[in-house]
C-alpha cells in the first residue's frame, strides 16, 4: 500500500513510486541479556547493545499496524503492555515487521490476597506459563514484567499486619513466576513493576530471580537514582512509565483540584525525565514513557501523546529524547489561560475563557472547548462545552446546570495533526434568586429517606437547611415528595431545586393552605437535573415536590429546596 508521501513523490516526479523501506521482517527470537557488572550493566540484544527507548502502548492491538512507522519516526524501539494473551499476537507481529520489540506484561490483580489464597496464585501462575510458552520464541519479544503496583497498593485493600504479609507474600510470588518463566525462556529478562521504589526492598529480599528492576515514576523520577544508590541494589532497572508530574503530585489549585501541567511544563517534564533516566549509565537500562493512548478523556489529556491521533507538544519531546525525526511543522501554544469567574460561575449563566494560541510555523489556528466532570461525579469523558469565540482566543461559555467543580479544555488545532490543549478549573454555584428564602430552617417532610450508605442519613430538613454541602435523599422507587412548612400562608415567587446527581425527570411543583387540598404551580416531565430556579405564582404555607419519574436508577435527591417570598 502507498503512503502518501509516496502519492506525493510519484505525482510530482512524474515516475513510479520508490520501493517502501520498512526493514525486513525478522524471523526466531531475539537473544536478550543484561549483562556486565555493578553499575556497568547493559541490555544486549542478540549480543548488540539496546537501550530502552520506549512508550507504554496504549491503542487496541488490532490496530497496532496503523502506528508503527510513527512511532518508529518518534525514534521508539519498544512498546510496554500490562497483559499478555491471545490478543498480544497482532501488536507482536507489527513491532516486529517494524524493527520494534515488546516488554510484555503479566497483570497481578492488586486486590488479591496472596497469603491465602492459593487458588488464584495456581491459576494465574499456569496461565503466564502458558503465555510465556506461547510467545517465547516470538521475534517481538523483548522482555517480560510481571505485575503492575501490587506492593503500594496493597494499603488500598489491606489494613494493620496485613499490608505487610501481603507484601512479602506477593514478592515471593512472584519469585515463583520469575523461576518459572526463566525455565520456559532462558532467553528473555523477568522484571516486576511497582509505583514506587519502596518495593525494591522487598524484591531485593524475596524475589532475587529477577533479572532487573522496574518502577513507575512521573513527577519524582529524578529521584529514583538516588533510591537506587541509597538502597544498596546489585541489579540494574528500568522505568516502566513516565513522564510530567501525575495528578497525585501536585498541588490544588484555588477551587481544591489538582493543577494540571500546562503543554509547555508536560513538553519539558518528559525532557527532564529522560535526562535523569538515560543519565544514570550503566544502571538504568532505558525507559518505556507514558503513554501512547489515543484516549481523548481526563486521563488522555493529561497523559497521552496522541490523543485522537493528535500530536501534543509532549509528542515531540519523546522524538528529541530518542533522536526521531518527526514531521517538523509542531503544536499551538496556549501562553496563558485566565477565566472570568473561576470560584462562582452560575450554573447554566455565562463566563468568559482568554486562551490565545501562537504558532511556531504560522499556521492558523481553530479553537474548540469542551468540559470534564471528573470532579463532580468522577466520570472521565469529555462532553462539548456550549461557546461563542469573540476574538482571537477569547470566548464565551455556557457552563453545566450541575454543581462543583468542572474543568474547561481549550484546544488549539493547526490543520496539521497538532494540538494544543490548556485547563482550567472553575466552580458552578446556584444562581443568586431575587427575595427571601422563606423555606430556610423551617420543618421538612418527605415521603422516605435513605437512612443507610455513606453518608447516611440524609433526612429532609437537609434540604431545608441552607447547606449545599447536605442533601436529602430518598427511596430508589417512584413516586416520592419532599415538603417544607413555611410556618404560614405565603405568596411564592420562586422555588429553586438544588439536584444531586440524583434528579427528577418528572415532577411537579405544589402549594397547599393546609397541607391536604394541592394546587400545582409548576410541572415538567423533561428535568435534567443540575439546579432548576423556576418563576411561579401561587400561595400557600406548605409547598411539596412530587416526584414521579427518576432521571437515574438511584432515588431522587436535593442539596436543596429553596422557596422565595
Amino acid at each position: 500500500m502507498l503512503s502518501l508521501d509516496d502519492v506525493t513523490v510519484a505525482q510530482s516526479t512524474g515516475s513510479a513510486p520508490p520501493p517502501l523501506t520498512d526493514p525486513p521482517v525478522p524471523t526466531g527470537a531475539s537473544s536478550v541479556h543484561v549483562t556486565g557488572s555493578q553499575g556497568a550493566w547493559q541490555l544486549t540484544v542478540d549480543g548488540k547493545p539496546y537501550q530502552v527507548k520506549g512508550m507504554t502502548w496504549g491503542p487496541a492491538t488490532s490496530t497496532a499496524d496503523a502506528h508503527m512507522r510513527d512511532l518508529r519516526a518518534m525514534g521508539v524501539n519498544t512498546l510496554r503492555t500490562w497483559g499478555t494473551d491471545a490478543s498480544s499476537k497482532p501488536l507482536l507481529d507489527s513491532a516486529a515487521a517494524y524493527g520494534l520489540k515488546v516488554i510484555n506484561g503479566f497483570w497481578l490483580n492488586q486486590g488479591a490476597d496472596y497469603v491465602n489464597d492459593t487458588t488464584y496464585k495456581t491459576n494465574t501462575l499456569n496461565d503466564i506459563k502458558n503465555w510465556v510458552t506461547t510467545y517465547k520464541d516470538h521475534p517481538g519479544v523483548l522482555m517480560w514484567d510481571v505485575g503492575n503496583e501490587v506492593i503500594l497498593t496493597t494499603q488500598d485493600h489491606w489494613s494493620g499486619d496485613q499490608i505487610e504479609q501481603e507484601r512479602v507474600a506477593y514478592a515471593k510470588f512472584v519469585e515463583q513466576v520469575v523461576q518459572a518463566i526463566h525455565a520456559i525462556d532462558p532467553n528473555h529478562p523477568v522484571t516486576s513493576t511497582d509505583a514506587w521504589t519502596g518495593a525494591w526492598p522487598y524484591y531485593k529480599q524475596y524475589t532475587p530471580s529477577l533479572d532487573l528492576y522496574a518502577v513507575n515514576s512521573y513527577g519524582a523520577v529524578c529521584n529514583v537514582r538516588q533510591d537506587w544508590v541509597s538502597g544498596g541494589y546489585t541489579k540494574p532497572y528500568i522505568v516502566t512509565e513516565s513522564g510530567e508530574a501525575g495528578e497525585w503530585e501536585v498541588p490544588n489549585d484555588a477551587n481544591g483540584v489538582p493543577t494540571e501541567p500546562t503543554d509547555v511544563q508536560k513538553r519539558d517534564g518528559y525532557l527532564s525525565a529522560w535526562n535523569c533516566i538515560s543519565g544514570h549509565t550503566g544502571v538504568a537500562l532505558g525507559a518505556t514513557l507514558f503513554n501512547y493512548g489515543q484516549e481523548n478523556d481526563f486521563g488522555g489529556v493529561w497523559f497521552n501523546v496522541r490523543p485522537m491521533g493528535w500530536n501534543r507538544l509532549t509528542y515531540y519531546s519523546v522524538a528529541k529524547d530518542y533522536g526521531g525525526s518527526p514531521q517538523a511543522d509542531t503544536p499551538p501554544v496556549i501562553g496563558a489561560m485566565t477565566l472570568g469567574t473561576p470560584s462562582s460561575v452560575p450554573a447554566g449563566g455565562t463566563f468568559t475563557v482568554s486562551a490565545p494560541a501562537t504558532d511556531p510555523d504560522g499556521d492558523l489556528v481553530r479553537y474548540n472547548l469542551v468540559y470534564s466532570s471528573k470532579y463532580v461525579d468522577g466520570g472521565t469523558g469529555l462532553r462539548q462545552a456550549t461557546f461563542t469565540q469573540t476574538g482571537d482566543g477569547q470566548f464565551t461559555a455556557t457552563a453545566p446546570r450541575t454543581l462543583g467543580v468542572w474543568k474547561v479544555y481549550v484546544y488549539a488545532f493547526d490543520g496539521h495533526g497538532n494540538v494544543g490543549i490548556e485547563t482550567r478549573s472553575f466552580r458552578v454555584v446556584a444562581p443568586p434568586v431575587a427575595g427571601t428564602n422563606v423555606a430556610q430552617g423551617r420543618p421538612a417532610t418527605a415521603s422516605s429517606y435513605q437512612q443507610t450508605g455513606t453518608g447516611a442519613p440524609f433526612p429532609p430538613s437537609n434540604a431545608t437547611d441552607g447547606s449545599w454541602s447536605t442533601r436529602w435523599a430518598s427511596d430508589w422507587s417512584d413516586p416520592q415528595w419532599i415538603q417544607v412548612d413555611l410556618g404560614q400562608v405565603t405568596a411564592v415567587k420562586h422555588v429553586q431545586l438544588g439536584w444531586e446527581s440524583a434528579y427528577g425527570k418528572a415532577y411537579q411543583v405544589q402549594v397547599s393552605a393546609d397541607g391536604s387540598t394541592w394546587t400545582t404551580v409548576y410541572s415538567t416531565s423533561s428535568g435534567a437535573g443540575g439546579v432548576d430556579t423556576l418563576d411561579v405564582s401561587g400561595s400557600g404555607r406548605y409547598v411539596r415536590v412530587s416526584m414521579t419519574q427518576r432521571g437515574t436508577t438511584y432515588g431522587y435527591s436535593l442539596y436543596e429546596f429553596g422557596v422565595y417570598a
